[in-house]
């Protein structure tokens, strides 16, 4: 399923904002059942994003200022724990059994179920599994300067349909903040951290980031959607502009925050123990 650059996101005030409105909605309509989520995340192709969210765990040390060395050899067992496969996929249903209705899971697998949503599918799962990122980014590059301005708006277009108040930049602030503040309680840091300023400090490099972001998100698109010709991908930006599949997305990119945000939570205590290991 489509994201932008790391993380994607929609209306939020906080990372979980969209899964709690969608819990107020769901009572007026069928929650689709277990079953139906599991082909669901297999059809739109998001079972794979799943697996992918603890791609970039081995950053999180360098957000500490440390290495994952500081942790000793417990540091590779605590991902492979935290992120196993199995347990990325068991939050996810547990969170949309009770929010995901069965009127927006039809609507997305009517789409992703078709001829050409099987296609797209089955390109971003292929990006989602890659490990080969500099040579893609740099050909993405080229093919998105040598875009034609059609191809461009489009590009622009399916990126605004999946984040159209650019609320990933604010998303990516909250989940570093829930892992920072939770290392410090945890006591992972040398000393306490300043929420406010912790905060105000990610604000004065909101804009610089938007525009990373931004960048590479459609330098994503142009590499991964390069044998799509323009009629097919505008098709597809149609798909996303529904407010139907804006729904299912907003609630799609909730979930992979929350998700991403608690395994960085659970992990900060993980490192806590593991550096008491190692300093005994």
């Amino acid at each position: 399923m489509r994201q932008i650059a790391w993380m994607t996101g929609h209306r939020i005030a906080g990372v979980v904002a969209a899964l709690l409105l969608a819990l107020v909605l769901v009572p007026a309509a069928r929650a689709a059942d277990r079953a139906e989520i599991r082909d669901f995340l297999k059809v739109t192709g998001f079972d794979v994003a799943l697996a992918t969210i603890g791609d970039g765990v081995d950053s999180a040390p360098v957000m500490l200022g440390m290495t994952d060395e500081d942790f000793g050899p417990g540091w590779k067992d605590a991902v492979a724990d935290l992120y196993s496969e199995e347990k990325l996929h068991e939050i996810a249903l547990d969170l949309l059994e009770t929010t995901l209705t069965k009127e927006m899971l039809d609507h997305a697998e009517a789409f992703y179920g078709s001829a050409l949503g099987e296609r797209l599918v089955e390109v971003e799962n292929a990006a989602h599994r890659s490990d080969d990122d500099e040579a893609e980014e740099a050909q993405g590059a080229r093919l998105l300067d040598e875009a034609d301005p059609e191809r461009r708006e489009i590009l622009e277009r399916m990126g605004d349909a999946i984040d159209p108040e650019g609320i990933s930049v604010r998303a990516i602030e909250e989940i570093q903040v829930r892992f920072l503040m939770a290392a410090s309680e945890a006591g992972v840091l040398d000393g306490p951290l300043d929420e406010q300023a912790l905060r105000a400090l990610m604000a004065e490099n909101r804009d610089e980031m938007r525009a990373e972001m931004d960048r590479a998100g459609l330098v994503g698109a142009a590499y991964t959607y390069r044998d799509f010709d323009n009629e097919e991908l505008a098709a597809y930006v149609r798909a996303l502009e529904t407010p139907k599949m804006r729904q299912v997305y907003e609630l799609l990119n909730a979930v992979q925050f929350e998700i991403t945000a608690n395994r960085l939570e659970s992990l900060a205590w993980r490192l806590a123990d593991l550096k008491k290991g190692q300093e005994i």
